[in-house]
């Protein structure tokens, strides 16, 4: 979409209801994410004949500008495909959630695997729309999330909850684990899970790189573990996630 950083933001207009009498109209703001551009732009049409919503821009996911896109006309919807790896596809979420928090995101794929229903929960994702799925369903999805409603088909719900509840018990025995941890060996133990090297700790932490090290074998004493890298595993299951995430 060429020029997009010179659009307008405007979240509403203004039509006659009566006259002498101006109301607001209000759009939901939608960007669609997809490589199949015939594909978004049949649903620009499709979504263009509604009376709230609003496709601001269209692009591929591997478009150079996407992310600058997402932050500048700041999209109240962010439809998306997936990506073939479960990894590309928290990835790809997490970037557009970080580039604006306030956007719900909805995945629209063509893809039943159950694995990337719940990295894609993991990652944010309000909603898991086929594209075998209704435009009935869609208009519904798209109007529900900003409201606080999720979707994800009863296919892949059952899977998506038993993870997510796996999730908060091992979250809630990991962080068990970290209490036995002082605030200093807390604080460079969350420098470990940004990828930090010794030194990089001890200027950060205004302290000598011994002194690191001394924190860094008591951590790993405490914890039980034998590496630096299950230290971090066992900080990030509790919850810890790097800065860059």
């Amino acid at each position: 979409m060429d020029g997009f950083d010179n659009v307008t933001q405007i979240g509403s207009c203004r039509s006659e209801a009566l006259p002498g009498t101006v109301v607001p109209v209000t759009f939901l703001r939608v960007l669609l994410v997809d490589s199949h551009t015939m594909l978004t732009d049949a649903l620009t049409v499709q979504l263009s004949t509604t009376t709230d919503l609003w496709v601001v821009g269209s692009a591929t996911p591997d478009d150079p500008r996407l992310l600058d896109m997402v932050r500048t006309l700041r999209p109240d919807v962010v439809t998306t495909e997936i990506g073939s790896a479960t990894v590309a596809t928290g990835g790809m979420l997490r970037k557009l959630h970080a580039a604006y928090p306030p956007a719900q995101l909805v995945v629209l794929t063509g893809s039943h695997d159950c694995a990337h229903a719940v990295a894609a929960a993991r990652a944010g994702a309000a909603a898991w729309v086929s594209k075998e799925s209704s435009l009935a369903h869609l208009l519904e999805v798209l109007r529900g999330v900003p409201l606080g409603y999720a979707f994800y088909p009863p296919r892949q719900l059952g899977v998506v909850l038993r993870e997510l509840r796996d999730d908060v018990r091992r979250a809630r025995d990991c962080s068990a684990r970290l209490d036995v941890l002082s605030q200093r060996e807390r604080e460079v133990l969350r420098h470990m899970v940004d990828g930090m090297p010794v030194h990089r700790i001890a200027l950060e932490s205004v302290v000598s790189t011994s002194t690191v090290r001394t924190h860094v074998r008591s951590i790993l004493t405490k914890l039980g573990v034998r590496s630096r890298l299950e230290a971090v595993s066992v900080a990030r299951a509790a919850g810890l996630r790097p800065v860059a995430d």
